[in-house]
């Protein structure tokens, strides 16, 4: 006979949080699965430009986000087992390795948030290298800047007269051309790019740690609840 009472109801309540935990777990995982493999983000980022490759700041956030999904999946099967085993170990196991996921998750937010900005800059600087030696007639630059235009459908960086007066005829997205949408800038379209996607991250992450706090919660007193039942 295991616990009774309100204790029994929180033990299927943190199973239920639990389950619903390992399949975030799982959604994260393919999330950051899918921003590593994103057509727009990996074709850009792995551009090179007289050797040096483009910036990847934007892959330590998604490696961290595939470590979170995967040992959310472990931990989340960790809770799932101790909540129906009522076993103190795996309950304080777990408890230990959430209060590890949120400091880890928590340091990343942190880092995310303080480097939000440094990673569209970045492939800005990286950009206008690029557009400032396609200038100067050099291929590869010409090159890169091609593969930023065709995958961001932009062109320049604001600079109208540049693209009217022909610099940039041949690499340039036709759809660019015209002056009505001459604002599709590659400055614009950077920012918008990693800044769209460093939010969903942040939305992920913060809906994640909601249901850490309330799992922490629960599996201590599901784990008091067990040690003070009289009958195990």
């Amino acid at each position: 006979m295991g616990v009774e009472g309100c204790t029994k109801v929180i033990k299927y309540v943190l199973f239920f949080f639990n389950f619903f935990f390992w399949l975030a777990g799982g959604v994260i995982l393919g999330v950051a699965l899918w921003l590593r493999q994103d057509s727009q983000t990996s074709s850009l980022l792995t551009l090179q430009l007289d050797g040096n490759q483009a910036p990847n700041t934007f892959y330590i956030s998604v490696y961290i986000l595939i470590a979170v999904g995967a040992v959310m999946m472990f931990v989340g099967f960790l809770g799932c087992y101790g909540a129906i085993q009522e076993s103190q170990c795996l309950l304080g196991t777990f408890f230990a390795c959430l209060v590890i996921l949120f400091a880890c998750e928590v340091a990343a937010g942190i880092w995310g948030f303080m480097n939000r900005a440094k990673i569209a800059n970045e492939m800005i600087n990286f950009y206008d290298a690029a557009y400032d030696k396609a200038r100067g007639n050099n291929q590869a630059a010409a090159t890169v800047l091609k593969a930023f235009h065709e995958t961001l459908d932009c062109c320049g960086k604001g600079d109208a007269l540049s693209i009217i007066t022909g610099l940039f005829q041949d690499i340039c997205p036709k759809s660019t051309l015209s002056m009505t949408t001459i604002s599709q800038n590659c400055h614009t379209r950077l920012k918008e790019i990693f800044s769209d996607k460093l939010y969903l991250i942040g939305i992920v992450a913060l809906v994640v740690a909601v249901i850490m706090i309330f799992e922490m919660i629960f599996s201590m007193v599901l784990c008091c609840g067990i040690r003070n039942s009289p009958v195990y």
